[in-house]
This record gives structure tokens, sequence and C-alpha cells, in this order.
């Protein structure tokens, strides 16, 4: 995973990617136990696309073929992590945004707040996001009154209240 950070790093600092920020499984593992994961979710800012809504990926894996790596699936396969490059919606750049600075073993890399990832993994809703949302809740320190305000301002209030009341 470190030599897998230290490449997207390089991304960035080239500018084949503006920011980003490390979601889904491996985020969640930042602030609970383990759980049972298979890739490494980086949700990116593209450059231009703010300007221009048109999300082109090309850049970005071009490079990374470019530096010899391929595709196995939908993932690429990066220092033999499994990747999966997200373009951010309007909730996930405001995440990446507001994203926390961690030290890998020596490698710094940027991870969404428990509560722009709790947000997100309500959004998605699917069992294995709802398990991770509720075991968020019970490991991990939440801020309650930034989460409420991150749900309500993306309409997600509902469907986080089904989950868990606030």
């Amino acid at each position: 995973m470190k030599e897998t950070l230290k490449v997207i790093n390089k991304l960035r600092k080239q500018g084949v990617i503006t920011d980003y920020a490390i979601g889904g499984g491996i985020a969640a593992i930042y602030y609970i136990e383990p759980i049972l994961t298979y890739d490494l979710d980086v949700f990116v800012i593209l450059p231009g696309v703010r300007e221009s809504k048109v999300i082109d990926m090309a850049p970005l894996y071009e490079r990374l073929q470019k530096n010899g790596y391929s595709w196995q699936k939908e993932h690429l396969m990066i220092e033999g992590v499994p990747a999966q490059f997200i373009p951010a919606d309007e909730l996930e750049t405001e995440a990446i945004q507001n994203a926390i600075d961690i030290d890998y073993e020596g490698v710094k890399t940027r991870v969404f707040s428990v509560e722009y990832l709790i947000a997100i993994l309500t959004r998605a809703g699917r069992p294995k996001d709802i398990e991770k949302v509720k075991r968020l809740l019970e490991q991990a320190s939440v801020n309650k009154r930034k989460l409420r305000s991150i749900l309500a301002q993306y309409g997600l209030l509902d469907s986080y209240k089904k989950l868990n009341p606030i």
C-alpha cells in the first residue's frame, strides 16, 4: 500500500489529478477495527473538470499505463494493489476538500473524514456500506452535528434515519 500511495501522490504533484482522498473500505479501516476489503477507492478531482463538466479519465489512465500499471477487471493494479479511481461528484469533492491528512508508513495521504465517509456510504446504500456505517457509528469518534449538517445538505437525512436515529 505504501508504494501505491507514493504513485498517487506523484500523480497529484505532476498535476494529473488536482486532489484526492481515500474512501470506501480502506478509509473505514482507518477509523474502525479491520474489515475485509478488496481494493483502494481513490476519489479524485481532475484538472479542468469544474470548468468543462466533462470528465476525461484518459490522461490519468494513460499516465498509469505508461508507467507500467495494467488493468485487472475494473481496477488498475498499482504496486500490487487493485485501485479504482472515482471522479468526485459534488459531495465527494467537498469530502476531498475536508479530508484529513494522515501518515501511512512514512507516506502522507488523505482520507475522508468519518462524517463525510458516513454520508457517502449512506448514499451508496449497499448492504456492505450500511454495515460500515453502523460500525463507524459504534467505533469511531463522530461529530454528530457535523454529520447531521452534511446529511441535510445532500438530502440524505431520511436514508440515514432509517439506519440510525440521530
